[in-house]
């Protein structure tokens, strides 16, 4: 049984990150998205907002849970008995950033493998940064969000009247 990881702060979800876990629940036995509780940035959403968009979003995956965690990223892994982390790599410029991760990972643990997904073209440009600026400046990110992470958004953006039915 393979299980993998799938860590982020996914403030917000986006359907580049969906796409990745339905993709990735062919591969392995078992996937985890782990948001990270990083108390050193000032998110949008909960980790418990966050954790709920997500278990919504992808209900529909039985092989699929989602948790919380905070520290060091190898020790999560071992405690969830995965021996598999999961990064997605959007453009060439995330690269170098996943590729250094991916080597600290190891020099903690060799048995611990990061294993990289390239979204669908049509989600590259996506990042939750983008989406967040979007949706505070009254950009509708109803096409590029999960159904239930876009219901979420026009609740912490209620002002914003093209995020609204019309």
């Amino acid at each position: 049984m393979k299980i993998a990881v799938y860590p982020g702060s996914f403030d917000p979800p986006t359907n580049g990150h969906t796409e990745i876990v339905f993709r990735s629940s062919k591969i392995f036995s078992k996937i985890i998205i782990s948001i990270t509780d990083n108390h050193n940035k000032k998110p949008t959403f909960t980790v418990e907002e966050r954790k709920k968009m997500l278990e919504e979003s992808i209900k529909h995956l039985p092989n699929v849970k989602v948790d919380i965690f905070s520290g060091l990223l190898v020790d999560y892994v071992k405690s969830k008995k995965a021996s598999i982390v999961i990064r997605g790599l959007r453009a060439v410029s995330d690269f170098e950033y996943e590729f250094q991760l991916a080597l600290m990972n190891r020099k903690f643990s060799k048995d611990i493998e990061t294993v990289f997904f390239i979204p669908d073209e049509k989600y590259t440009y996506l990042s939750s940064s983008l989406i967040r600026e979007i949706a505070s400046l009254g950009g509708n990110v109803e096409d590029m969000v999960p159904k239930p992470v876009f219901k979420k958004i026009k609740e912490k953006y209620p002002k914003q009247k093209c995020l609204q039915k019309k």
